[in-house]
């Protein structure tokens, strides 16, 4: 049993599952659907290719940072009449750090995923396209199932964001939510991607289950893995 980890951070994010018309919401933590197209296309797959593979992976999230919620809104023009105008609202979730996991006995394939993440074929965006991801994308593979390798990956923040949570919101020991695929119980969440075709998007049904939170100890001063430790604060002198 492997786990690949795959590390979800953006200035924005957006993980809509029943978004209709005017108003398109944003999950407060990544869907499957929108991780799964993730990974579909930087393996290249067209469209209307066969997901049933992607979908058999075995899905967790942990929260690292769960962001603010920001709407924006879009003035729309009507199809066929210009001079009809909407306003269209849009959620997002601003800077938010995820942990997810993808959970297979086919190591294989779990290192294909790895190795098109770091080379994509396609774009790659975290919900909509005007949200590219931040590096690293992956952290690679872990000999161990999802759920023990979500709970004992050092914690995802910046030592910058570090200070910052300390100073303001006096966390110095994060307790990060996870939650997983349960193929025994937990909340029915309909986001597993049956067909991306833009003619005939389908979804399914999986079941999820919240497993609490997990306290980091001695693993949260381990953030050399995602490449963002400074010595630099230029907001430094402007403290006081």
């Amino acid at each position: 049993m492997s786990t690949l980890l795959v590390r979800l951070a953006a200035p924005l994010q957006s993980w809509g599952i029943d978004s209709r018309f005017e108003t398109r919401r944003t999950e407060r933590i990544p869907s499957k659907s929108g991780v799964i197209g993730l990974v579909a296309a930087a393996l290249g797959y067209r469209r209307d290719a066969d997901l049933s593979e992607l979908c058999s992976l075995r899905f967790g999230v942990r929260v690292d940072r769960d962001g603010e919620l920001l709407r924006d809104f879009h003035t729309a023009h009507h199809e066929t009449n210009e001079k009809l105008a909407y306003i269209t609202y849009r959620y997002y979730i601003a800077d938010a750090i995820f942990l997810a996991g993808l959970e297979s006995d086919d190591t294989e394939l779990l290192e294909r995923i790895d190795d098109a993440l770091h080379n994509p074929v396609y774009p790659l965006f975290l919900g909509r396209r005007s949200c590219p991801p931040t590096l690293p994308l992956t952290l690679g593979l872990r000999d161990c199932d999802l759920y023990t390798s979500l709970a004992n990956e050092p914690w995802q923040v910046s030592e910058y964001m570090r200070g910052y949570l300390k100073r303001r919101e006096h966390i110095e020991t994060p307790s990060l939510r996870i939650v997983v695929d349960d193929a025994d119980g937990g909340a029915v969440i309909r986001d597993l991607p049956l067909s991306f075709d833009v003619r005939a998007r389908r979804y399914g049904f999986r079941r999820a289950s919240d497993r609490g939170y997990v306290t980091l100890t001695d693993r949260v001063d381990s953030v050399e893995a995602v490449g963002e430790v400074t010595d630099h604060d230029a907001f430094a002198e402007l403290e006081g």
